[in-house]
């Protein structure tokens, strides 16, 4: 008995301290692999605490619970702003729009398509893409449905990037500087005022060795981001950001203006990748971003094919001028 007591605690003990190292990562804006790749998993290890917790009391062990209880309030605390949502909707959406990463155009075209039918996407930017997947796509439907289109495609690796759009589009933009194109273009919707859409796709940071390089070009997407909203449009970007929540560098980059429409309409964390494996999606790094408007709405879809879950969201273009997201 002493033994199954001893083993218990201890396992208790172990499983608190991986619930304060997920906390820890989850605040530690760093470029060590390690750290980055911990932060990636903290909503998992967090809730390890939980199980620190019950251990911790089978076993009376009251003042070790009482340490646990305060580790798992400090997770809850990091967690409850994705599903709480900053903003009620003051009435229908105006605009849904899409993200989707197809996986080096192998995303199935036919099932990519049915999803911008079946929920009337408006936008929708797309990243790996290639130049054979263009055709494919059009074949499908795409274009008959979103028939303005800002393309850079890659004839190799998962750099290509594009937006589709049912309105008319100017002032299409190619923004140097990255590994994996990031494009830009404005949207003028009849009896809506303009707005930007962004469609971008930082280096993953693992696991091969370029840490530094995805937090400087997620540094760099937020300078253009913010230079866009100073224009005093809205401003919508979907993105694969190689980063979740949980990531400090994701985190700065909606903290002055923009909110993740995840969070902002309390859906909580849409995990998309990998999206081809026999278990769920794990980890949420493809994001839609607002500014000057609002997510009603948002939500994972399936992208057969590919190794990424699409993100759907509903935006209200109406809202306030003063209205900003998270600052």
């Amino acid at each position: 008995m002493r033994l199954v007591r001893w083993t218990v605690t201890t396992l208790g003990w172990a499983a608190v301290l991986a619930a304060a190292v997920g906390v820890l990562a989850h605040y530690l804006d760093s470029t060590v692999t390690v750290l980055v790749v911990l932060a990636s998993f903290a909503p998992f290890l967090m809730a390890c605490g939980v199980v620190g917790l019950a251990a911790l009391a089978c076993t009376r062990q009251w003042g070790g619970a009482g340490v646990a209880a305060v580790v798992v309030a400090a997770a809850a605390w990091t967690q409850l702003p994705l599903y709480l949502g900053d903003r009620a909707s003051d009435g229908d959406p105006e605009l849904t729009v899409m993200q989707a990463n197809i996986l080096f155009g192998k995303g199935d075209p036919e099932a990519l398509v049915a999803q911008v039918r079946s929920r009337g996407v408006d936008v929708l930017t797309v990243n790996e893409l290639t130049d054979g997947a263009i055709p494919q796509l059009g074949a499908a439907g795409l274009d008959a449905e979103l028939p303005y289109r800002y393309l850079r495609p890659m004839e190799w690796g998962g750099g290509g990037t594009g937006i589709w759009s049912r309105h008319p589009i100017s002032e299409q933009t190619e923004h140097m500087g990255f590994v994996l194109n990031m494009v830009s273009v404005r949207v003028h919707k009849p009896e809506q005022r303009p707005f930007m859409v962004v469609a971008a796709h930082p280096l993953p940071p693992w696991p091969r060795p370029q840490t530094t390089t995805w937090s400087q070009e997620i540094g760099q997407v937020r300078d253009i981001l913010q230079g866009l909203r100073g224009r005093g449009e809205p401003v919508i970007m979907g993105a694969d950001l190689n980063a979740t929540y949980d990531h400090a560098q994701f985190r700065a980059l909606i903290g002055d203006g923009y909110s993740d429409a995840a969070e902002q309409s309390g859906a909580g964390v849409l995990r998309t990748y990998p999206a081809d494996r026999w278990w769920p999606p794990v980890l949420g790094i493809d994001h839609i971003l607002v500014s000057g408007a609002a997510a009603v709405n948002a939500e994972a879809v399936d992208l057969p094919g590919s190794d990424h879950r699409g993100v759907v969201a509903e935006i209200d273009l109406n809202a306030p001028d003063d209205y900003s997201g998270s600052d």
